[in-house]
Parts: structure tokens; sequence; C-alpha cells
């Protein structure tokens, strides 16, 4: 079995790490570089880095503060937000980004997938998905949860794959920050219905949140952000404890 793999996350906006609940109520949460460089050191399986406002301020991702983190860390190097089309993958790329997280552009621009996987291979193109569950089902949200799309997160992480994604990495913006566990029945769902890796990422509170991600969510990852930058729980600890609980991770 492959092993599961815990994955922090830095949200930056303006160049600084900061954390939110249900994407909203930003707060600071420390320094992106030193931050990446402790996950690294601590045995993190991936970093993701997403540039939370780019989208809707209609910018780029920051390329310099990309390259420094790069720089900082030995693992896998996960980077999204202010993606409009190949050109801004090949840069981040450059920049020394091993995978390209793609979400509104996607939505936008569902070939953008296509157009990553044909030039890069679907293993550098990630689809995150913000979804919510309203009384409709699950919906997608454009701009960190700002914009309704009126497509269902079943349907649209489905046309992704198809498409070319290599993996989903699917938030729940209803658990975001609420630090009440992951949207494990949606997890499950997915990983269920498709064939490629599935993310899950919004509501990691306590080690067993991430246990009941990869048991009930049937997850291949899990993701979070401030339970790691308030050091709640240091990672080799979680590793461990998942370890005793019979998931399969890597330990350092």
């Amino acid at each position: 079995m492959l092993g599961k793999r815990i994955i922090p996350c830095l949200d930056v906006k303006d160049g600084q790490t900061v954390k939110g609940t249900n994407f909203v109520n930003l707060k600071q949460a420390g320094d992106a570089v030193e931050l990446a460089r402790e996950y690294s050191r601590q045995g993190a399986d991936e970093l993701v880095f997403l540039d939370i406002t780019a989208s809707h301020e209609r910018r780029s991702t920051f390329t310099e503060l990309v390259t420094r983190i790069a720089a900082n860390i030995n693992i896998p190097f996960t980077v999204g937000g202010g993606i409009h089309g190949l050109t801004d993958v090949e840069r981040l790329l450059a920049a020394g980004a091993d995978k390209i997280s793609v979400n509104s552009a996607a939505i936008r621009s569902p070939q953008l997938i296509e157009e990553i996987a044909s030039r890069f291979g679907s293993q550098v193109c990630v689809l995150a998905i913000d979804a919510l569950e309203t009384p409709d089902g699950w919906m997608c949200y454009l701009n960190g949860g700002r914009i309704p799309t009126g497509k269902e997160l079943f349907t649209w992480a489905k046309e992704g794959q198809e498409r070319g994604a290599g993996e989903i990495l699917f938030t729940s913006i209803g658990h975001d920050g609420v630090k009440n566990g992951y949207a494990n029945d949606a997890l499950a769902r997915l990983s269920d219905e498709l064939s490629i890796p599935v993310i899950a990422s919004g509501g990691a509170g306590t080690k067993e949140h991430f246990r009941d991600a990869f048991l009930k969510g049937k997850a291949d990852a899990a993701l979070a952000a401030s339970v790691f930058h308030f050091k709640e729980i240091a990672i080799p600890d979680l590793k461990s404890y998942l370890c005793a609980q019979g998931i399969p991770v890597r330990l350092v």
C-alpha cells in the first residue's frame, strides 16, 4: 500500500503566510520561507503554497517567494494561485515548483487542464476544488470561495480527471479553519469515484482528524495549515500516531 502523505499548506497573502476560518478573518501565521524550511526538516511529505488572493486581484503568483521557498526545501512543492495559462506554469516550474495547482482558471477554461497535462505531464497538474455543501449539494466556488460557479463537485472532479489532472485537492469551505474534522463523506465519495489521488483539505484540528481522513475519507493525502503553523501538532508526532493506528506513512 502506498504511504499516506502529510502536506502542510502555506496560504500566502501580500507575501505573508496567513490563516483564516471559512476563507475569511485572516491572521498572520509566520514567515513563509522559515515555515517551509521547518516543515521540510520535520518530515512533511510535500508542501503546498497557495497565493490566495492572486486570482481575486488578477495578478500573477509571487515568483520570487516561490524561488526562495524552493531553495530551502527538499520535498515535492506544489504552487497555486494566479495561474492563467501555460506561461504562468512555465514560470513557476522554472522557479522551483514541482506541481502546479489550478482552480479558478481551470473552471473558467477547462482546456487548461489538458494543456498542462499535455505539455508537462499529468503529474504536474493538481486540480484544486473549493466546494461548499449547499441545499443543492456540493457546489464549487471561484476566487477563494467568493463566487459560486454552478458546478457540482463530483461532476467537476470527474471532468478534471478525464481532462488529465493528476490529483484532486478538495477543500471544504465549510470545514476550513473550524478544526472539527475533514468532510469525510464527500472525500470517500471522491476517492471511490476517481482513479487519481485525492488530497483532503479543510478541517484538521486533531491527530484523530487526520486518521479519519485516511480511514473514513479514504484520502491519499491530508493537507493542513494552522495546526502546523501554530505548533498545535508536530509532524513527527502526527506520523508516529498514524503509524500506531496502522496507517502507512513515511517516517523520517
